[in-house]
């Protein structure tokens, strides 16, 4: 995997030749703007808005939850749902996530790849990002 810093944020990239994604993340005042693309027809498909809160089990733990809208026919909400309430919740944040992959003809093995390779970029994001770019403390 790649990352780079940017004028404005950072870009991440997969290489692994099949099924590569590409994503981005931006600070926008205390909130985080990511998106993430692949394949064939890159789009926006699904789009994802996490809060962090404590948790329902802990209160001591961050954790997040997550309002999400999808274009009809696509199915990128479960990826926007899950990368935008574990960015939140690691960071702390409020989390946009958009989202649009597409291959013609991707089978349940090639989706299980792409959904793998979303989780290992938003992991290596929140490590990037947690490690000193925030532009500051969270004001509510």
């Amino acid at each position: 995997m790649q990352v780079e810093k940017t004028e404005d944020g950072f870009r991440f990239r997969t290489e692994e030749g099949r099924y590569d994604l590409e994503a981005s993340a931006r600070w926008i005042g205390d909130d985080l703007l990511v998106s993430i693309w692949g394949g064939e027809r890159p789009h926006v498909g699904a789009v994802a808005l996490a809060e962090p809160r404590p948790s329902l089990r802990d209160a001591e733990t961050t954790s997040a939850t997550a309002s999400v809208l999808c274009v009809v026919g696509h199915k990128e909400d479960a990826v926007v749902k899950t990368a935008s309430e574990f960015l939140s919740a690691a960071l702390g944040a409020r989390v946009v996530v958009t989202a649009g992959m597409h291959w013609d003809r991707l089978d349940a093995e090639g989706i299980r790849t792409v959904v793998g390779r979303v989780d290992s970029l938003v992991r290596l994001m929140a490590r990037t990002l947690a490690e000193g770019s925030r532009p500051g403390p969270r004001k509510g």
